[in-house]
């Protein structure tokens, strides 16, 4: 979270609006630890990262989804270790995730 402040911030003053997923469980394999971060301005500028490449385009899609209608959501997304590999991923796993937008 820490590393995305900046950049938060800089969103902020540029009076955009910010939307900021954060990791609160996984199962199994997966990236990120706990407490990582992406935040999505309203232009769709994204700061951090809460799987490593994997499913960082479906995130900004849930988050601009949540900056439309302004209310926070839970989501998931994994994959079996199997089917990571299949796709060329390096891990399977499941990460969950909550989006919300942030009001100032």
């Amino acid at each position: 979270m820490k590393e995305i402040l900046k950049d938060v911030e800089r969103f902020r003053t540029s009076g955009k609006s910010v939307v900021l997923a954060r990791v609160i469980d996984r199962e199994g394999s997966t990236p990120r630890e706990l407490g990582a971060a992406m935040a999505v301005s309203s232009d769709g500028e994204v700061a951090g990262s809460v799987s490593g490449g994997c499913v960082e385009g479906a995130v900004v899609t849930e988050a601009l989804e949540v900056m439309e209608d302004k209310k926070p959501r839970l989501v998931s997304f994994g994959y079996s270790d199997d089917e990571a590999f299949e796709v060329g991923l390096t891990c399977g796993g499941t990460v969950h995730l909550f989006i919300e937008p942030i009001n100032w």
